[in-house]
């Protein structure tokens, strides 16, 4: 059910990106445009990982200094049967996590000295098979894609605010169209994407938790990190927030409207999720 609404709202994203275009730039005016948010957003992928694990100030650790992160991803990796990601510590009290990497093999996991502290083994491990579904079930490749089809409707957007969008404005229906163009489709495409990446959270909580066994363990951990991430704000760039496990800003956010522009669903929603795994309801 996941991946079928992620199916959907991409499907929905592109079709709007294709009739905006199309509303537009009936003869093709905007391809070089697009093929410029295109490249953009392909050397974003590529590099994505390390632009995260920058952003975040998170920096390289070894076996010696982790042993117990070293063992849980070595342990679920074989047990998933991909190679083993880098470690990562970011040195924050916010308890918190991710993973990035556009496949596999360039897979990287991140976790705080703040996660490291509160969380046991199990749960910890619980938190790490979250991560490496991540991985697994290629959400940087769906986010990156989410996020160049986002890029070009804004970019459409502006081309259509700078350079009028052809002749299609002299008619009514030209000027409804661009309208739209200029303020509906931006919003709808950060509505889509928000809701996209609160999708595959669900995802990889269902993937890490048939991994470990025990959804439980995740819930638990959901529940802690959910806490300390309310109390202890953490100082990371806005565009990186969807990676981690929790909001790591959101002891800034508020309630109402903000819950349809969070990038990760309610804490509740997804230990209510994990618990009707664990009495074998899902």
């Amino acid at each position: 059910m996941n991946n079928l609404k992620t199916v959907a709202l991409l499907a929905f994203m592109s079709t709007l990106l294709w009739l905006v275009a199309v509303s537009l730039f009936p003869d093709g005016g905007f391809m070089i445009g697009f093929l410029f948010v295109i490249g953009f957003n392909v050397l974003a992928y590529f590099f994505s990982d390390k632009l995260a694990l920058a952003t975040s100030r998170a920096k390289p650790v070894t076996e010696a200094e982790l042993p117990n992160v070293y063992a849980i991803v070595r342990r679920l990796a074989l047990q998933k049967n991909m190679p083993e990601p880098r470690i990562y510590l970011i040195e924050s009290p916010q308890p918190n996590a991710f993973a990035t990497g556009r496949s596999p093999k360039h897979a990287a996991v991140a976790v705080t000295s703040g996660i490291l502290q509160i969380l046991t083994d199990d749960e910890l491990e619980g938190v790490l098979a979250h991560e490496l579904a991540h991985v697994s079930n290629r959400d940087i490749l769906i986010s990156s894609i989410a996020a160049m089809i986002a890029s070009a409707l804004t970019m459409l957007a502006r081309m259509a605010f700078w350079f009028g969008g052809g002749n299609n404005r002299e008619s009514p229906l030209g000027a409804i169209g661009a309208i739209i163009s200029l303020v509906v489709a931006p919003i709808a495409a950060m509505l889509i994407r928000l809701a996209i990446s609160r999708t595959r959270e669900f995802q990889a909580d269902e993937t890490g938790a048939e991994t470990t066994g025990r959804p439980m363990m995740l819930a638990s951990a959901l529940e802690k990190i959910s806490a300390g991430a309310s109390r202890i704000p953490m100082n990371v760039n806005p565009a990186t927030a969807q990676l981690f496990i929790e909001n790591p800003m959101k002891a800034l956010r508020g309630g109402g409207m903000m819950k349809l522009l969070s990038t990760h669903p309610p804490t509740e929603e997804r230990i209510a999720r994990l618990a009707q795994m664990a009495q074998g309801v899902r």
